[in-house]
């Protein structure tokens, strides 16, 4: 792995744990407000195949010897366009945002910023950052696979969610 591999990787690094610790922030808070989980059962299945993707693509590159490889600009701005759509998508939850799926009844729905166009912007997200970054590294094995687990992922947990937040919408009526 290059020196700007390197540091593209430590920063994705830093940035999920800070994730993690903004969503057991909000987690804290909602249930402390009376909020439920759903979905606890496939959870740990995010967390081992987000900890593989890291894994995965990390030793890709170190078997392909990826010391020589300048960065390529157009992905890289793909890269950082899906950054921004991420930080919109946790900006726009706000308290809500979670990597669980967590509903507080009474709450209104959120349909601000990308939540006004498609129901769940921070999957799609996911699933960019999953091919573009394997792209970036050259990592085209990690590129395939990761996509596909995540894309098995969702058949389980969008529906899960969407049962949730049938449930908060039917408190509301």
């Amino acid at each position: 792995m290059n020196w700007w591999m390197g540091i593209l990787f430590v920063f994705l690094i830093l940035q999920r744990l800070i994730e993690l610790v903004i969503a057991r922030s909000n987690e804290n808070w909602m249930k402390k407000q009376g909020a439920i989980e759903s979905g606890a059962g496939h959870y740990k299945w995010f967390v081992l195949t987000h900890s593989l993707f890291f894994i995965s693509l990390w030793a890709e590159a170190e078997w392909k010897d990826l010391y020589g490889l300048g960065l390529n600009v157009s992905l890289f701005v793909l890269f950082v366009l899906t950054q921004l759509l991420r930080v919109w998508c946790i900006a726009s939850l706000g308290r809500f945002w979670n990597t669980k799926i967590i509903i507080l009844p009474g709450a209104s729905l959120v349909k601000k910023g990308p939540y006004r166009f498609i129901n769940h912007p921070n999957y799609l997200v996911v699933l960019l950052e999953l091919i573009i970054i394997p792209m970036m590294f050259h990592t085209y094995i990690t590129a395939i696979v990761f996509p596909l687990f995540h894309l098995l992922l969702l058949r389980v947990r969008i529906p899960e969610e969407e049962r949730a937040l049938d449930k908060l919408e039917e408190g509301q009526d």
